[in-house]
């Protein structure tokens, strides 16, 4: 009978443990593109854009990374030590192009298992609802991830989807240099603030989705351990009063 109700709660346990690591595994998955924001920015405006940059290697670190940009009037490289930024322009406009970031010689770049935010600071962006910035990330060992395929309406998320920007409509007689940025394209405290602020809330809720995927694991084995104990205390139980009966049994 004991052996029978482990069974029984074995499958489901099993069934858990199996739930809760397709859920890690999907957590890792989506987590690994390279994704753009921009909280403060509206469309025609000003502001900073941070980029995500996930690690997706195994093996090898992330060491340079390029992002295309939509011709911008100015745009300025947030200062990352260990980097060197290279500003791209179109020779006959001058408008920006281009930002890549390449680490220095011996400096880790973005290790394995890491993630690294790199910002530009500019403008003015597009008046339109999205607006799409491929992104080359590099890799120590020459390997190279293309995030540069587009989004499709209604369509399964691309393998390589390039970074996407949702950009409000500027309220009417609003500052379209931001309230947090100027002409120049530097920005103040807040906006920081303000990405920081989104960014650390994306951290914790894929943190909170890995802890609820590693209680169910430990959940269902702790069943599995509990009734264990109690079937082999069951056992030792039956022993003891078989030994009182027999010893009652001499003594008669």
């Amino acid at each position: 009978m004991n052996t029978r109700i482990i069974r029984r709660l074995a499958v489901p346990a099993a069934a858990l443990t199996m739930a809760a690591t397709a859920t890690l595994a999907g957590v890792g998955a989506a987590s690994a593109h390279v994704t753009a924001n921009a909280p403060t920015l509206t469309q025609g405006g000003y502001g900073v854009v941070t980029l995500v940059v996930p690690n997706e290697s195994d093996t090898a670190a992330t060491t340079q990374l390029t992002v295309t940009l939509p011709k911008l009037k100015s745009a300025r490289p947030e200062v990352m030590p260990g980097w060197k930024t290279t500003v791209a322009k179109d020779p006959s406009t001058e408008e920006v192009t281009s930002v890549t970031w390449t680490a220095l010689p011996n400096t880790p770049g973005v290790p394995v298992g890491e993630f690294a935010q790199f910002r530009i600071s500019g403008g003015p962006f597009p008046e339109q609802e999205s607006v799409s910035l491929p992104a080359l990330q590099t890799y120590a060992d020459g390997k190279k991830a293309d995030w540069s395929q587009p989004m499709t309406e209604g369509g399964e998320e691309p393998e390589h989807p390039a970074p996407t920007l949702t950009l409000p409509a500027a309220e009417e007689g609003a500052d379209h240099h931001g309230g947090s940025t100027t002409h120049g394209g530097t920005s103040s405290t807040g906006t920081a603030s303000t990405t920081s602020t989104s960014a650390s809330d994306s951290a914790t809720d894929g943190a909170a989705r890995w802890l609820g995927g590693v209680g169910l694991v430990v959940g269902a084995l702790g069943a599995v351990f509990g009734v264990a104990a109690l079937t082999r205390s069951g056992r030792r139980g039956g022993a003891t009063a078989d030994g009182d009966q027999s010893d009652r049994g001499d003594d008669a």
